[in-house]
């Protein structure tokens, strides 16, 4: 068991890069290169890479390796590199968590295998073999409403007990959700949400140190993030009114993780100055009132 203790040096906002295809259907380096590039640009704390808002199950072992090369690339350095580690057995995802270690990633991010039936104690011990084996500190992604499966709070606690990497979470739930976590697991668990930034403020006031939401409105969210940690009255008044200008593009996305894909694309593409979006199958088909209500909402944000 390794000591690696990842407890406090990671925390604000680090968005999931979104996966840009070119019109043949490949990864298009170059666009991704911009998100990268845009997000650190305007305040990103972090980056994080082959989650579900990079459609990882979509990709190949190869553009996987792609993704995580290209964003090191990119990186360099110059702010912490979150890495989704994506794998049927605890051998695949030990070998890409090593991987991101090479290439210099600072956490990962373990997702439950993509097994149906998988049981809850298989998922534990699933974690608990891979996490025995990384030299990187690790997060569990618990989203049972994405992934189907999910660890119980008895769970987390058992493997934050035998691993001492284990110290963060990555949750897809409400504040009042995370805030529980956070005190059943006697705060020993670094928890960043998810849901695209919806509660952003009271996530933070919940205890939680961060949020990974796509990268359509990062702009808004670091300077939300850094206007609640100032402890300033005015600051905080002023991260309400962000939040609540982008709270109705948010509400719009979150239904579900396909229209988050299918119109959050979109606008982070429209902001950042890319050209047309290609899906990748299988993929929600854009109405004309969604790519309006997505053009309205990037042009009120502005270019990133």
């Amino acid at each position: 068991m390794t000591g690696t203790d990842g407890a406090g040096r990671f925390h604000g906002i680090y968005p999931m890069q979104y996966a840009f295809f070119g019109s043949d259907g490949a990864l298009d380096r170059a666009a991704m290169g911009r998100q990268a590039e845009a997000c650190i640009a305007k305040g990103a704390h972090g980056i994080a890479i082959l989650g579900l808002g990079t459609e990882v199950s979509k990709l190949t072992e190869d553009e996987r390796r792609q993704v995580l090369e290209w964003t090191a690339e990119t990186v360099a350095g110059r702010v912490p590199l979150a890495v989704t580690v994506f794998g049927r057995t605890p051998e695949i995802q030990i070998d890409f968590v090593r991987a991101a270690q090479a290439v210099g990633a600072d956490w990962v991010i373990l997702q439950p295998p993509p097994i149906e039936g998988l049981s809850e104690a298989d998922c534990q011990r699933f974690f608990g073999t891979v996490m025995e084996k990384s030299p990187l500190p690790v997060a569990i992604q618990n989203a049972p409403q994405y992934l189907g499966i999910g660890l119980s709070l008895e769970s987390l606690r058992a493997l934050r007990r035998n691993h001492a990497n284990f110290t963060l979470l990555k949750g897809e739930a409400t504040a009042l959700a995370v805030n529980q976590v956070i005190e059943e697991t006697g705060g020993e668990l670094a928890v960043f949400n998810g849901r695209a930034g919806l509660e952003l403020p009271d996530v933070l006031r919940a205890g939680g140190v961060g949020i990974i939401p796509a990268s359509e409105s990062i702009d808004r969210q670091a300077h939300i993030f850094d206007l609640i940690g100032s402890g300033q009255p005015d600051d905080e008044a002023e991260a309400e009114r962000l939040y609540r200008e982008i709270l109705p593009m948010l509400a719009f996305l979150m239904d579900s993780m396909a229209p988050l894909l299918c119109y959050g694309k979109r606008i982070a593409a429209r902001r950042l100055g890319l050209g047309p979006v290609h899906d990748r199958a299988p993929a929600l088909t854009p109405t004309p009132f969604g790519l309006a209500c997505a053009e309205r909402y990037a042009a009120a944000l502005g270019d990133l």
